[in-house]
């Protein structure tokens, strides 16, 4: 399977500083064109917030529930969104460089156009999500839930996948070959016309009961 192409954030040249008052975020807010820097987002709860062409950098997100949010043309760099509940999200031509996304909940959301790399994604709930032209480049992916989530031209390259669950996500075309685990949730079904490594045979031979013969 090829590298899908995906479309990048498109940013201007320079970026303003966006100055949060408080570092309150509310329902319905709308942020356009700046960077939030080097600050912490603390017990907030807000609906339908956007996020156009904005740049977080080094910004802690503890104890945050935005639910449909939207993120269009959004880079986080270098963030920690662990247990962010970003349920029914909206996100499009979004990059998370090098940030720690444990438990992230983006249940039922729909993903266009994103990179995730170098990202600690462990526990990360994807459960029901859209995907589309996505890439995640060397993430640690370890007991993350895709459960019936929908995978168009997806690519995983070295990720650490022990223990994913992929149930009801069909995996038809999707590259896991360069990836680590030792075991999968995972169907005969929704395996059909995954590719794998020669070396990752054994591994689910061994889930479907079967015996390898040398």
């Amino acid at each position: 399977m090829s590298i899908p192409k995906i479309e990048v954030p498109k940013m201007p040249n320079e970026l303003p500083t966006i100055l949060l008052p408080n570092e309150e975020i509310g329902s319905e807010d709308s942020y356009h064109t700046g960077i939030i820097s080097d600050c912490t987002l603390d017990n907030q709860t807000a609906y339908k917030v956007a996020f156009d062409k904005v740049i977080f950098r080094n910004v802690t997100f503890t104890r945050i529930s935005m639910k449909d949010i939207e993120l269009t043309d959004v880079i986080f760099e270098r963030c920690d969104l662990s247990n962010v509940d970003f349920g029914e999200a909206t996100i499009h031509r979004t990059e998370f460089r090098n940030c720690k996304i444990i438990g992230i909940d983006l249940t039922g959301a729909t993903i266009r156009n994103v990179l995730f790399h170098a990202c600690l994604s462990d526990y990360a709930t994807f459960r029901m999500a859209n995907f589309r032209q996505i890439i995640f480049q060397e993430c640690s992916l370890l007991n993350a839930d895709f459960y019936e989530s929908t995978l168009q031209k997806v690519y995983f390259n070295s990720c650490q996948l022990d223990r994913a669950q992929f149930t009801g996500a069909k995996l038809a075309g999707i590259d896991i070959s360069s990836c680590d685990f030792t075991s999968l949730g995972v169907g005969i079904e929704d395996l059909r016309g995954c590719i794998i490594s020669r070396g990752q045979a054994s591994v689910f031979a061994s889930l479907f009961g079967l015996i390898l013969k040398e």
